[in-house]
C-alpha cells in the first residue's frame, strides 16, 4: 500500500489548476469525463509517479459542494492509497470493514477497482485503489507519463491531516489503514504506508477535521519561492497555500 493521490476541492477549477502547475511546476495529463457522475469537473497532475487531482462541483448536489460549505472554502478533499493488486485490494477493504469503516462508494472495471471510506470518521474521504498492475494509474489518463515534470517538484511524499485531538484522528486511519502509528522528528503521529509516502497528523485551530497540507519533493526551491511569491500564496514558513491546503516542500532523500 502507498500514498498515491491526493484530491483538492476548488470551486474556480481553472485557476486552481494554473496556480499548482505554475508553483509545482507540474503539467495536466487528464480531465476524467467519469467524474461527472459525482457532479464534477476535474484534472488530474502527475508528480512525478504520484498525482495531485483538483475537483469542482458543477452541480449544487455534488457531495464536493458541500464538503467547500463545510470547510468554510477550498479545501482538502480526499487521500487514496494504492494496493498491490486486485486480490490485495479485497482482502484490504475486508479488513478495514472489519474495523468498523463504512464503503460509501465502490467502482471495478478492467481497468480499476476503488472503494471509498465514509469521511464523517476520517476527516476527509480515504480511497483503496488498485490497477491491474501496480505501476499503472488509471486515473491520470492513458498518456501521462509523456506529462511528468521533475525540474521543480518529483513527488508527493505526505499529507498533513488536521483535528483538535490528532492522535485520536491518527488512530482512527490507523485502524483503517492496518498501519502502526509513529512519532515523526517534530513528535507528530505519523503513519508510513509501507510502499511510499506518509500521513502526518497535526492540531487543528478550529473543530474541524481534514487535509490540511501535501508535502512535496522540491529540487528547486528557488523557483517554488518565486513562483509561490508571484500568485500571493507563499507563507512564512516557506509553503505554498493554493485551495486551502499548504504545499509544504521538502529536500530530496539523502541531500
Amino acid at each position: 500500500m502507498r500514498l498515491r493521490q491526493i484530491a483538492l476541492a476548488a470551486t474556480d477549477l481553472d485557476a486552481t489548476v494554473a496556480c499548482l502547475t505554475d508553483v509545482l511546476g507540474i503539467e495536466v495529463s487528464f480531465k476524467d469525463p467519469g467524474v461527472a457522475t459525482f457532479g464534477l469537473d476535474n484534472a488530474v497532475m502527475p508528480v512525478g509517479e504520484t498525482f495531485l487531482e483538483v475537483v469542482s462541483p458543477v452541480r449544487e448536489d455534488a457531495t464536493a459542494r458541500r464538503w467547500i460549505e463545510k470547510r468554510g472554502g477550498d479545501a482538502g478533499y480526499m487521500v487514496i492509497v494504492q494496493c498491490d493488486d486486485f486480490a490485495d485490494l479485497e482482502a484490504e477493504v475486508a479488513r478495514a470493514r472489519g474495523t468498523g469503516a463504512r464503503v460509501v462508494w465502490q467502482g471495478e472495471s478492467e481497468e480499476a477497482r476503488t472503494f471509498h471510506f465514509h469521511p464523517r470518521e476520517l476527516g476527509a474521504i480515504l480511497s483503496f485503489d488498485a490497477m491491474p498492475t501496480f505501476e499503472e494509474w488509471r486515473w491520470a489518463g492513458p498518456s501521462w507519463e509523456s506529462h511528468v515534470r521533475r525540474d521543480r517538484t518529483t513527488a508527493i511524499v505526505g499529507a498533513e491531516l488536521a483535528s483538535p485531538r490528532p492522535d485520536g484522528l491518527a488512530e482512527r486511519w490507523a485502524a483503517v489503514l492496518g498501519t502502526p502509528i509513529t512519532r515523526d522528528t517534530a513528535g507528530r503521529p505519523e503513519i508510513a504506508l509501507p510502499r511510499g509516502g506518509r500521513l502526518v497528523f497535526v492540531a487543528s485551530e478550529d473543530s474541524g477535521e481534514g487535509v490540511v497540507g501535501v508535502e512535496v519533493t522540491v529540487v528547486d526551491p528557488g523557483g517554488f519561492r518565486t513562483a509561490a511569491e508571484t500568485h500571493g500564496v507563499l507563507g512564512a514558513d516557506g509553503a505554498a497555500t493554493i485551495a486551502g491546503t499548504r504545499f509544504v516542500p521538502q529536500a530530496p532523500t539523502g541531500s
